[in-house]
C-alpha cells in the first residue's frame, strides 16, 4: 500500500539514528513514540491491554484533523514494522508495535462502526448518488465512481475510506467487511420496505385479481426507478469508493448488500409476463419493458461486476419476456377486430362503436411508439405478403428499419379496422347511409390520427391519402341521396320548357326534397365541421340549381312554389343531427315571404 506520508514526515522531526540500533529499527522506535502519544491521547492508557477503550470519538466533528493524523500515524508504524521485519525478524520492538497496532485496529473498527452507524442520513444510497457526478466506462470494467462528490458528504466518504486502507493493509479486512456489509445490508433493507414494494411469488402473482396486480406493478414501477438511479447506484458508489484500492473487496460488499434485491426486482417482471391478462392490459405491460429498457445502460454499469452478471441476465430476460407478451397481445388485439360479430346497424350512420374503440386502443398504443420499435417483431406478427406491395400509402417511405416495423404494424391495424367498417357498411340498405356511414367511420380514424402520436407514427401523407377517401364517399353520398332531386328541375342543356311542363319537374323536385329531407332527418354526421361542410355542399348545389330554375322561368306566383332558394339554408340547418324532424311547409306563404324553417311535426306548429 502506498502511504499517504513519508515516516520522517509524519513524525515531524529528523531521524537521528540511535547507537547499536539500525536506521529500520531507529525509524520503528520513533513510530512507536509517535503512535504511543496519540493513543494515551485518545486511548485508555493501559496500552498493554487488548480490551482498551476510547476516551472520546477520535473522528467526530471536531477532532476530524487528529482522527486523519492518527490513521497516518499508524500506517506509519505499519511501514517501519516491515522495514523491520526484512532487517531483524527477532527485533524485540516488533512486539511493542504489533500491539500498538492491535489496539489501534480495535480502535478503528469501532470508529469505522460509529461513522456508518451515525452518518445513515449522509450515507444514504439516494443521497449519495444524487450528489455524486460518477461516470462509468463499462467497456474496460473499470469504475471511477470512486471519486468524492463535492458535498458535505466528502469528510465522512474520505474517513471511511482513510479507515478501510488503513484496516485492510494491516490485516484487519474481514472485520472492517463485516462490519461494511451489516450497516449497509440493514440501510438497503429499510430502503426496499420504505418503497413498498412487496415480494410475490409467481404462484401469488397469478392468484391476484387485476385490481391487485395493476397496484402491485405501479409500486414496482415506482420501486425500480428510485432503486436504479439512486439506491443501487449510491451504494455501488460508496463501495467503490470506500473500498477503492480493492476491486475485489468493493466488488464482495456491493454484490452481497444488493444482489438478492436487485435479481427480486427483475424476476418480478417475468412473472407478470407469464401471467394471463386480457388485451387492455398491453399498457401496464409497455410500461414494465420500457422502464427496463430505459435503464438497462445503468443497470450494465451498476451491475457490471462478474458477480452481478446474473442481475444483468435477469433484466434482459425480463425485456425478452415482456417483448414476447407484448407481441402476441398486438396479435390477439388484431384478431378481436377481425372476430367482432355486431349485425345491427349503427343508428343514423354514426360511428361505430368498434371504431371508436379501436382507434383509441391505437392512440395508446402509439404513444408508445419509440418502445414498439424495440418490441414488434414481423416473425411473430407476419402480415399478408401482398400487403407491402399494394398499400405504400399506409408506409413511411423514409422510416426503415424497427421504426418502420412500428409503423406497418399501426397502418395495418386501422387497415384491418376500415375493411370490417367496410363490411359492416353492407347492413344499411340504403347506399346513400353506406357510404355517410363510412365517410364518418374514416373521418374519425383521421380525427384520432391527426391529434395524437398517429401522426407521428404515420406520417402527413397517410393523412392526406385518407382524407381523400372522406371526400370520395362524401361525394358518393350526395350523388345518391340528392343527385335525383338536383337534377330533377331541368338538364342545363335544355331549351325552354313550357309553362305546364316547368311546373312538372317543380312539383318533382318538391316531392323529391321532401322525400330526400325525411329520409335523411334520423342520419347522423357526429363531427360539426364535417357536418356543417357537408351541409353547406348539399345546400349550395340546390340553391344554385333552384335559382337558375327559378330565374329562368319567373316562378314568383305559381303556387308550385314551396321551397325559395334562398330559404334552403334554414330547411337543411337540423340536417344530420338525427332529430328525426319533418320538413312542414306553410301554404299561405309565399315566396317574398320570409323566416320559412324546418318545423317540428310533433310541436304542432
Amino acid at each position: 500500500m502506498m502511504l499517504l506520508f513519508k515516516p520522517s514526515l509524519t513524525l515531524g522531526r529528523r531521524i537521528k539514528p540511535r547507537p547499536c540500533q539500525s536506521f529500520s529499527e531507529s525509524l520503528l522506535m520513533d513510530s512507536i513514540e509517535a503512535a504511543e502519544t496519540l493513543t494515551r491521547k485518545w486511548i485508555s492508557p493501559d496500552l498493554s491491554s487488548s480490551s482498551s477503550c476510547s476516551l472520546s470519538s477520535i473522528f467526530s466533528t471536531d477532532n476530524r484533523v487528529e482522527g486523519r493524523r492518527f490513521v497516518e500515524v499508524i500506517n506509519s508504524l505499519q511501514y517501519a514494522i516491515q522495514g523491520v521485519v526484512l532487517v531483524n525478524p527477532e527485533s524485540p520492538k516488533l512486539t511493542r508495535a504489533h500491539n500498538l497496532v492491535t489496539i489501534a485496529m480495535k480502535q478503528l473498527e469501532k470508529e469505522f462502526y460509529r461513522i456508518l452507524k451515525s452518518n445513515r442520513r449522509n450515507l444514504d444510497p439516494e443521497s449519495v448518488s444524487v450528489r455524486s457526478s460518477p461516470s462509468f466506462n463499462a467497456r474496460n470494467k473499470v469504475s471511477i465512481y470512486s471519486q468524492v462528490p463535492k458535498s458535505e458528504e466528502a469528510d465522512v466518504m474520505t474517513d471511511l475510506k482513510m479507515i478501510a486502507d488503513c484496516m485492510i493493509s494491516s490485516g484487519y479486512e474481514n472485520e472492517c467487511i463485516k462490519i461494511y456489509k451489516k450497516i449497509r445490508g440493514s440501510i438497503m433493507v429499510k430502503a426496499l420496505s420504505n418503497l413498498g414494494f412487496e415480494n410475490l411469488s409467481f404462484g401469488k402473482i397469478q392468484k391476484l385479481d387485476w385490481d391487485s396486480m395493476e397496484k402491485n406493478i405501479k409500486k414496482w414501477l415506482e420501486a425500480t426507478k428510485v432503486l436504479i438511479t439512486n439506491l443501487f447506484e449510491g451504494e455501488r458508489i460508496l463501495s467503490d469508493h470506500v473500498f477503492s484500492p480493492s476491486v475485489s473487496v468493493a466488488e464482495s460488499c456491493f454484490t452481497e448488500i444488493t444482489l438478492d434485491s436487485a435479481l427480486t426486482l427483475f424476476i418480478f417482471p417475468v412473472s407478470v409476463a407469464r401471467c394471463k391478462k386480457t388485451v387492455e392490459k398491453i399498457f401496464l405491460t409497455l410500461d414494465i419493458y420500457q422502464t427496463i429498457s430505459q435503464l438497462m445502460p445503468q443497470i450494465e454499469e451498476i451491475f457490471s461486476y462478474d458477480s452481478t452478471t446474473a442481475v444483468r441476465l435477469q433484466a434482459a430476460d425480463s425485456l425478452n419476456n415482456l417483448g414476447e407478451e407484448i407481441n402476441s397481445m398486438v396479435a390477439e388485439f388484431e384478431a378481436s377486430i377481425t372476430k367482432e360479430s355486431s349485425k345491427t346497424p349503427i343508428r343514423g350512420g354514426s360511428v361505430h362503436q368498434l371504431t371508436r374503440y379501436v382507434m383509441n386502443f391505437i392512440v395508446f398504443l402509439a404513444d408508445y411508439h419509440e418502445c414498439l420499435a424495440g418490441v414488434l417483431t414481423e416473425s411473430t406478427l407476419p402480415l399478408p405478403e401482398d400487403y407491402f406491395g399494394n398499400n405504400d400509402e399506409d408506409n413511411n417511405e423514409g422510416e426503415t428499419g424497427s421504426s418502420s416495423t412500428v409503423t406497418t404494424r399501426i397502418a395495418w391495424l386501422i387497415l384491418v379496422l376500415l375493411c370490417k367498417i367496410d363490411t359492416k357498411s353492407r347492413m344499411y340498405n340504403d347506399m346513400a347511409l353506406s357510404y355517410l356511414f363510412l365517410a364518418n367511420n374514416l373521418h374519425y380514424v383521421i380525427s384520432k390520427v391527426r391529434t395524437s402520436n398517429m401522426r407521428v407514427v404515420l406520417g402527413d401523407e397517410w393523412v392526406t391519402n385518407h382524407e381523400g377517401k372522406v371526400t370520395q364517399y362524401l361525394e358518393k353520398y350526395e350523388k345518391i341521396a340528392w343527385g335525383e332531386v338536383i337534377t330533377s328541375l331541368f338538364d342545363s342543356n335544355e331549351e325552354m320548357l313550357e309553362e305546364h311542363v316547368a311546373k312538372e319537374r317543380l312539383m318533382r323536385f318538391n316531392e323529391g326534397f321532401e322525400e330526400a329531407f325525411q329520409k335523411q332527418s334520423e342520419w347522423v354526421v357526429p363531427d360539426s365541421k364535417l357536418r356543417d361542410d357537408l351541409k353547406d355542399s348539399v345546400t349550395e348545389k340546390l340553391t344554385t340549381v333552384t335559382t337558375t330554375f327559378y330565374e329562368k322561368y319567373h316562378v314568383e306566383n305559381w303556387e308550385e312554389v314551396k321551397f325559395a332558394p334562398e330559404d334552403l339554408d334554414n330547411y337543411l340547418s337540423d340536417l344530420f343531427l338525427g332529430t328525426g324532424r319533418s320538413c312542414i311547409i306553410v301554404p299561405s306563404l309565399k315566396q317574398s315571404d320570409s323566416g320559412r324553417s324546418l318545423k317540428d311535426s310533433e310541436s304542432g306548429r
